[in-house]
């Protein structure tokens, strides 16, 4: 079973995303559910990040492998996979953020 979960900073982009009713935002929130539901087939769909790359904010939770998979309007969304109970998979998003800040937590220029 894979379960997927939106948390912290991802939950509160994903929840404002949804109660916007522009296009962007409408076209972001598809993008998001169509990756959530390629999640659930292929936990692994997302590109994995060097642990270098790997942002404090992260570390500090322990997280030691971060993947990256990229959005409609060049935004990204960050998750990380842990195993769970018996025949489990959890995946835990972590961030959605537009091109620019996606730059600026990893340090690119």
């Amino acid at each position: 079973m894979i379960r997927v979960f939106l948390i912290g900073e991802a939950k509160k982009v994903y929840l404002d995303l949804k109660n916007k009713k522009d296009k962007e935002s409408r076209i972001l929130i598809n993008s998001i559910n169509r990756v959530i539901d390629l999640l659930k087939i292929d936990p692994f769909k997302g590109q994995p990040l060097n642990k270098k790359l790997i942002p404090k904010k992260f570390q500090k939770k322990e997280i030691k492998k971060l993947y990256r998979v990229e959005l409609s309007n060049f935004w990204r969304l960050l998750y990380t996979i842990e195993s769970g109970k018996e025949i489990e998979i959890n995946i835990f998003i972590l961030e959605i953020l537009n091109h620019k800040k996606y730059n600026k937590l990893l340090g690119y220029k």
